[in-house]
């Protein structure tokens, strides 16, 4: 960069300063969407070195799943939550991809996910991704991807209708709300071990409807992944 370049990137910096998605506070130079202090900080799950995680374990006597992990705790008013927000409803989707990278150099290590032939992200009702334009989940896949190197197959998983909020319902009034909703392609490929995608996982109850589309075309090996998850 030359050293216009630099002043106007100064001079930006200083009118419109980079801040830390996490916490609110200004980012250094060499910082990008998170301070380093909050990257140390964060409150990471290490699912993925437990098979027999909490999350994990949700899915017990539900559906058959290969694993299941979450990339961070989510608690409200916490630092996850702000991420969450900034990247749903701020206009953030790089967020998402940068999530994505990250967790994607801790699962390379593990050869449970470098064999997963696709990586399908939990799809919004087209009206909803019209209104936000992007798909938060389909963000992090595509983090993912760059770093494991499998393909996000964004077609495989559609919805048949749009339901209303489910954040007061209980875990079995939301399965009950969810069933049926999606449905698997099954014209588009041949698939049997897929990286599941979603955003915040609570009670589980949207994944179970897509892990039912997903087996109903003969998907077996499902495995699940979220970027947060609260109890």
């Amino acid at each position: 960069m030359n050293s216009i370049g630099r002043y106007i990137s100064d001079f930006a910096s200083l009118v419109f300063p980079k801040i830390c998605h996490a916490c609110g506070t200004s980012l250094a130079q060499s910082e990008t969407h998170f301070c380093t202090t909050c990257i140390h900080q964060l409150p990471y799950t290490n699912f993925h070195l437990q098979p027999d995680n909490k999350l994990a374990k949700q899915f017990w006597g539900r559906v058959k799943v290969a694993s299941a992990i979450a990339y961070l705790y989510f608690t409200k008013g916490g630092k996850v939550q702000n991420i969450m927000h900034q990247l749903k409803y701020n206009k953030q989707p790089q967020l998402g991809v940068a999530l994505g990278k990250m967790y994607g150099e801790e699962l390379k290590k593990n050869q449970l996910y470098q064999q997963a032939e696709a990586i399908i992200p939990v799809p919004l009702h087209p009206s909803k991704l019209k209104k936000r334009g992007y798909n938060q989940s389909e963000t992090f896949a595509n983090g993912l991807s760059e770093v494991l190197g499998i393909p996000v197959l964004s077609g495989i998983l559609y919805r048949e209708s749009q339901k209303d909020s489910q954040t007061m319902q209980s875990r079995s009034h939301r399965f009950d709300n969810m069933e049926k909703v999606f449905k698997a392609n099954t014209q588009t490929i041949e698939l049997n071990n897929v990286l599941l995608v979603d955003d915040t996982i609570t009670t589980g109850a949207t994944l179970e409807a897509c892990i039912i589309a997903l087996q109903d075309v003969g998907i077996t090996q499902i495995n699940i992944i979220g970027i947060a998850y609260t109890e």
